[in-house]
């Protein structure tokens, strides 16, 4: 009896174990959709939120990486998105059990998408294909690799945009559509447009459940950011990765002595003119130096890794259910929440205690004073004892919602910040001064004076960052404010090659880029030894350059050898189309992430100089020694010392014509797969190759397959 049991309790054990281990695998396996077009790159679940650690790379910063042509730019540690409501009674198929505050959750770090944010759709769509990139015949480019568009849109008011749908066990569906473009004045942030419908419907299957009015509804963001993992990780501290040591602000509330963004509508100019929240890396009290933007004194370059601010705008957010007008008041509430508080693990949407505080949270109104007011010159990473920092935290409501009403909400998110050359040059200059403490350094600040004072010089440069953010957020609301009709640049060019050769290396790209109406020119890009880093133009061609006349392909001379080389090519305009006022020329450019390489092109064997020294190799090729000939082309041989370009013909012993092969590439050596002109595998046999150079100079050289 006691061992029957015993048995039971094992089976039984074992069955909520495989339950709990099916749960994780379906939160962990739900879908991401990554947006790397800009030079903002960032992942989204078709859950409807960024939960920590739930992008393709598991990482606690991961995701809202800029400026992306870097690595490690990530600048977020985790996202939360809930809705919370009063008085809720919860259908049949969840208990059926009435709640004083019902909260139902995506993040920050737990999800539920079989029973709380259940994902109907979730799809990429694009203004147009990503090129194809290759180098060397092989795909090179990441969105070759990352992309699945599931629809082509010409008439897509943006570059790119992922279309979600979720249903939610309140019966809340939300629309959640997430706009990104390459513009190069416009490519560092995205537009979130939120639709959220009392449609009744608690779970996936398509049969509506209940319809009862939802009463107070809040949505509720809560972001917790972290600039960035490269800085982050040379403090050799562990918790800047969590943004433990992040300063957070906020702008535009009423409650702030001008009178926020609503006096600012009633044309009071000296309050704030944006409704946001952002957050920078700030101090930290177990550093050996002042932390602010992160320079590097590990490794000892001093190049600041952290200088990114990031936050978000509010675009619009419906005034009521009947009115679409914008409520300059939203959100109601702004404040900031300890990342690591009870609330944020695990959600628990059947706890009522858990979901009066969460309700609570949501509700909280404008938190006065803000947290970098707060903190001033000391450490956010000891505020209160923290163990894991604080998050902005947005709530938009209360609504009441009937059956059918919907709500509208609008927002933008970006990140920007002093450049990389600034960083280097900044970095540097504070470095030999932290090196050097006993002499005197003067440093330029920002407003043109001057301070002997490293950390007040590196932390001037860094702050600058929040007034490019600002403007970031501006253009955001600037898009917005047009129905998106912002000017584009043409697009880049379908197909795009890259091929090593023995003296140079060739490229070469299609022209349909030609037929946009602004179409102006092409540039070439070029990076060495690495893809993520600093791209210089190597040639450009068309209106204002020096090569008027139009091409399409350009051989790189300028090359060495063992030396990796990557690249890019652009298309620009002639800036008749350009309504950013950003740029004084006008010029609009392709981005470069549509057509970089990522997989390296160099030099390859020197041509020969001497007909004399073209060898054949292996020769006798024996099939039974492939593995040691060419590992993985297991009929490959290959013809080296030949001229860079000739024509080479392989012939039977007995003179039949069975391959032509056209060399073009100025290298020494030509492969051939054993192939004859017509697909076939040759037979064992005595074979003949021909060389024959452009000048008519020729050789010939004999060879014998063993198969």
């Amino acid at each position: 009896m006691k061992i029957n049991m015993c048995y039971k309790k094992l089976l039984f054990t074992a069955s909520i174990l495989l339950i709990l281990f099916q749960f994780a695998d379906t939160i962990r396996a739900q879908e991401v959709i990554n947006i790397n077009i800009g030079s903002l790159h960032s992942w989204y679940r078709s859950d409807g939120s960024e939960i920590e650690e739930g992008g393709t790379i598991i990482e606690q910063q991961s995701g809202l990486a800029w400026p992306a042509q870097y690595a490690d730019q990530d600048n977020q540690a985790a996202k939360a998105f809930w809705i919370a409501t009063k008085n809720y009674t919860d259908a049949d198929q969840y208990g059926g059990v009435t709640y004083p505050f019902k909260v139902v959750h995506v993040g920050p770090r737990g999800a539920d998408p079989l029973r709380e944010f259940m994902p109907i759709e979730f799809k990429l769509i694009g203004r147009h294909e990503h090129p194809q990139v290759y180098v060397d015949g092989s795909p090179a480019s990441d969105l070759m690799f990352i992309e699945n568009l599931a629809e082509v849109d010409p008439d897509l008011i943006s570059d790119r945009m992922i279309y979600n749908e979720v249903n939610t066990s309140v019966g809340v569906t939300m629309i959640r559509k997430i706009y990104a473009w390459g513009q190069q004045y416009h490519d560092n942030y995205f537009i979130y447009e939120y639709i959220f419908k009392n449609t009744g419907n608690v779970d996936p299957d398509p049969e509506i459940e209940q319809q009862v009015t939802l009463e107070d509804v809040y949505f509720f963001w809560q972001y917790r950011y972290a600039a960035s993992r490269e800085g982050a990780q040379w403090t050799d501290l562990n918790s800047p990765r969590w943004g433990i040591n992040e300063m957070l602000s906020t702008r535009g509330e009423p409650v702030e002595p001008n009178g926020g963004y609503p006096a600012w509508l009633n044309g009071v100019s000296a309050a704030d003119s944006m409704r946001v929240q952002y957050a920078w890396m700030g101090r930290h009290s177990k550093a050996a130096y002042d932390l602010i933007g992160s320079p590097d004194v590990k490794y000892g370059s001093g190049r600041l890794g952290s200088p990114q601010y990031m936050g978000n705008i509010t675009l619009h957010a419906d005034t009521d259910v009947n009115d679409k007008n914008d409520d300059p008041f939203q959100p109601t509430t702004t404040s900031f929440v300890g990342s690591d508080e009870p609330e944020t693990r695990p959600n628990e949407q059947f706890n009522p205690a858990r979901m009066t505080d969460e309700y609570g949270w949501a509700a909280t109104g404008h938190m006065w004073p803000r947290h970098d007011d707060i903190i001033g010159e000391g450490f956010p990473d000891i505020y209160e004892g923290t163990p894991g920092g604080f998050s902005n935290a947005s709530g938009y409501g209360p609504y009441t919602m009937a059956p059918g009403d919907s709500v509208r909400i609008v927002i933008a998110e970006g990140v920007n910040g002093i450049s990389r050359e600034k960083c280097i040059e900044v970095g540097v200059n504070w470095l030999e001064a932290y090196n050097n403490p006993s002499e005197t350094f003067t440093f330029d600040l920002p407003d043109g004076s001057t301070t002997n004072d490293k950390d007040e010089y590196k932390n001037a440069w860094v702050f600058t960052g929040e007034d490019s953010l600002f403007k970031t957020l501006g253009r955001a609301r600037r898009n917005f404010d047009l129905n998106y009709e912002i000017a584009v640049p043409p697009p880049p060019p379908s197909l795009f090659q890259v091929n090593s050769g023995g003296d140079r290396i060739s490229l070469s790209w299609s022209d349909d880029a030609e037929s946009d109406a602004n179409f102006s020119g092409y540039r070439i890009y070029r990076a060495i030894a690495r893809y993520d880093t600093t791209f210089e133009v190597i040639y450009e061609c068309g209106t204002g350059t020096e090569n008027t006349e139009i091409v399409h392909e350009y051989n790189d001379t300028s090359v060495e050898p063992t030396t990796n080389y990557y690249y890019y090519i652009s298309s620009f305009s002639d800036g008749g189309n350009n309504n950013t006022n950003a740029n004084p020329s006008g010029q609009l450019e392709s981005s470069m992430f549509w057509t970089r390489t990522t997989q390296p092109a160099k030099l390859l064997r020197p041509a020969g100089e001497k007909l004399a020294d073209i060898r054949v190799v292996p020769n006798p090729f024996d099939i039974r020694s492939r593995i040691i000939q060419f590992p993985g082309e297991q009929d490959k041989l290959e013809f080296i010392d030949i001229p860079g370009i000739c024509t080479i013909r392989i012939y039977t012993e007995r003179g039949d014509l069975i391959r032509t092969i056209e060399h073009t590439n100025g290298s020494g050596s030509e492969a051939w797969n054993s192939e004859t002109d017509h697909g076939q595998i040759v037979v064992s046999g005595v074979y003949i190759a021909t060389f024959e150079t452009p000048e008519g100079d020729t050789a010939i050289r004999k060879f014998i397959i063993i198969r």
